[in-house]
């Protein structure tokens, strides 16, 4: 429950935040009559992902045994390349991100004289779409670490508060630390991909395509089962098994290590915009 909370928290933020700027801008452009188009693109992509995680979720389930752990192992390795993308994203692009959608809305504003702009729709869909593909091939990858219905609770209880700090920001003038959010939430992320991809190897040994480094690397089931409290916290978190193989081991710590330095190593400094010289006489 907490990892599908903290997930939907984190992308819902992350999409509320850019469909936020995007009408505070219209509204600015003096284009007001032109928002019911981000809000339909809006509903357009949750109702896509939710249809697009239901019928990922009967795939896996309607697969025989060897299809089946492949289809695991796919979608969890898709997960971990997108929840990657989007952190490293996110920390590089946060500081400009305001200058850059407002910049990519002015060609469908400027064409958009009516109630409805097209462009405007598209951009709302996408946006969203992206991040509720990436939710829903989350969640779908988790179901299969941690079971309970306590996912689903997690998941629309992350997106009610996404929705409610979205709103105390741009309506409310709510202040928050966006960059130390996004660098939080990031760990957080890393952490969670890093369990998915040893996960995904797990499903391609259960599927007999992997069968080199299956020695248990350690034995921690007399100190922290999986079915203890803590066990099923950790397991639901970051797909933590008490007896890992040295393959799913070093596949943890490669993606855990390299992921790392990607997303903490120091951003580059903006270039320093060019000086204008008076012209010469």
């Amino acid at each position: 429950m907490l990892a599908a909370f903290l997930i939907m928290l984190r992308e819902g933020i992350e999409a509320a935040l850019i469909i936020g700027i995007m009408a505070g801008y219209t509204v600015r452009r003096g284009n007001a009559k032109a928002l019911p188009a981000i809000w339909a693109g809006v509903l357009a992509a949750v109702a896509a992902s939710v249809a697009g995680a239901i019928v990922l979720y009967r795939t896996g389930q309607e697969l025989p045994e060897v299809a089946h752990e492949l289809f695991e192992a796919a979608v969890a390795l898709i997960a971990v390349v997108l929840l990657l993308s989007m952190a490293l994203w996110m920390r590089r692009a946060g500081r400009g991100l305001r200058h850059e959608i407002e910049h990519s809305l002015d060609s469908g504003l400027d064409g958009s004289a009516g109630r409805w702009s097209w462009a405007l729709f598209l951009a709302a869909f996408l946006i969203v779409g992206r991040e509720g593909l990436e939710s829903a091939l989350f969640l779908v990858a988790i179901t299969q670490q941690a079971t309970g219905s306590g996912m689903l609770t997690g998941a629309l209880l992350g997106v009610a508060v996404s929705v409610l700090v979205g709103f105390a920001i741009f309506q409310l003038g709510l202040k928050i630390n966006l960059g130390r959010f996004f660098r939080v939430t990031g760990a957080f992320v890393i952490l969670v991909a890093a369990g998915l991809a040893a996960k995904a190897l797990h499903h391609l040994h259960e599927a007999g395509l992997w069968n080199s480094l299956q020695g248990t690397a350690f034995d921690l089931s007399g100190v922290l089962p999986n079915d203890s409290i803590l066990g099923s916290v950790l397991a639901g978190l970051f797909g933590f098994n008490p007896t890992p193989s040295w393959g799913e081991v070093i596949v943890y710590l490669a993606v855990l290590i390299g992921s790392s330095y990607l997303f903490f190593r120091p951003l580059p400094k903006p270039a320093p915009a060019a000086r204008r010289t008076a012209p010469t006489v």
